[in-house]
């Protein structure tokens, strides 16, 4: 009961970090999308999103995981609060996914970028991804070999789903798109690499720097970056639960469950925390937009605060109420 209880109380740390964090990330994003009107700008809001339905789906088990063990939550309610945790999960993965693919289309092809990835082509993209993660998160439940025969609770991933389900999107997906992220970033990096040598040799020369510039060269390599750091946390919070899961299929006498389900796939949900951190440490144009909003609150909170001496001032007299509001105007004037 006290390691449910434990386990619970994580969840619910967790579950309110994950959901916190990416409101932010997404209200930073939506404000650079009214200004700049950025394709990739909307791929990077849908990995908000994702995330935030994952943060909310995980809410969703720290009740059972609170509640008394006498009475656990039904099969039912479990597998489908279970199908949301994975079709979220699965959403946020493919959006790291497509937003490594942007960043490749855009350097690879950078005259045709905005012909291929048009507004039309990315809300496809997103509209597929969102409908491929659904078909997989409840694919177990129209899938009996991918269902656990007994069913004891309290809720967990492997109550409800046999790991045959977890080799099954292992060898389909994980190792396939782990490749394609190596891929990609290798091909990114060569065509980095190929720009900064063409302006060596041009400085070499002796034309003039701007002479025959590769365009995007120094956005050639923040891409690069930012997709070797996604490749990092994707494949650091999500290798350990799939492989541990697969010597699981591979040898049922090891007892390893408990392993799985209390740190190795807390670990796969901690990349939903990851992925906001690394695009706001990363990204340039998210730090200068929370940098916006924070001043924005200060100065809201700075007029509340006024509006509040204003009117608690009546019995100090009007002079003193008058130059106690100077005072904290001159304050967050210097400030």
């Amino acid at each position: 009961m006290e390691s449910s209880f434990s386990f619970g109380v994580i969840l619910a740390i967790l579950a309110s970090l994950i959901i916190a964090v990416n409101a932010l990330v997404a209200m930073a994003v939506l404000s650079l999308i009214h200004k700049n009107d950025g394709v990739g700008l909307c791929f990077t809001l849908n990995l908000a999103v994702a995330d935030t339905s994952l943060g909310l789906a995980i809410s969703g088990l720290v009740t059972d995981q609170l509640s008394s063990p006498a009475r656990p939550t039904q099969k039912t309610l479990c597998s489908l609060r279970m199908a949301f945790v994975t079709s979220s999960a699965t959403a946020s993965v493919l959006t790291v996914m497509l937003i490594a693919f942007d960043r490749y289309l855009a350097i690879k092809q950078p005259l045709r970028y905005f012909q291929i990835m048009n507004g039309l082509m990315a809300g496809a993209c997103i509209a597929g991804l969102w409908l491929v993660s659904y078909l997989i998160g409840f694919l177990p439940l129209g899938v009996r070999v991918f269902q656990q025969t007994a069913y004891k609770g309290p809720c967990s991933f492997f109550a409800v789903f046999h790991p045959c389900f977890v080799l099954t999107l292992s060898c389909v997906g994980f190792f396939p798109a782990l490749l394609l992220f190596v891929f990609f970033y290798c091909d990114m990096l060569k065509i980095a690499s190929t720009h900064s040598q063409q302006i060596r040799k041009t400085k070499q020369a002796g034309a003039p720097a701007g002479a025959h510039r590769p365009p995007r060269t120094v956005s050639d390599f923040k891409a690069v970056r930012t997709v070797a750091v996604l490749i990092g946390s994707f494949t650091l919070s999500w290798t350990p639960f799939l492989i541990t899961s697969i010597v699981q299929v591979a040898c049922q006498e090891c007892h390893l469950y408990p392993v799985l389900e209390r740190y190795l796939w807390l670990l796969g949900m901690g990349n939903s925390l990851l992925n906001p951190l690394i695009y706001a440490y990363w990204q340039k144009e998210i730090r200068q937009q929370f940098s916006q909003m924070a001043l924005g609150m200060k100065k809201g909170l700075t007029a509340f605060l006024l509006l509040l001496s204003a009117r608690d001032g009546g019995p100090q007299g009007p002079g003193e109420s008058a130059r106690h509001i100077t005072t904290i105007s001159h304050s967050e004037l210097d400030g």
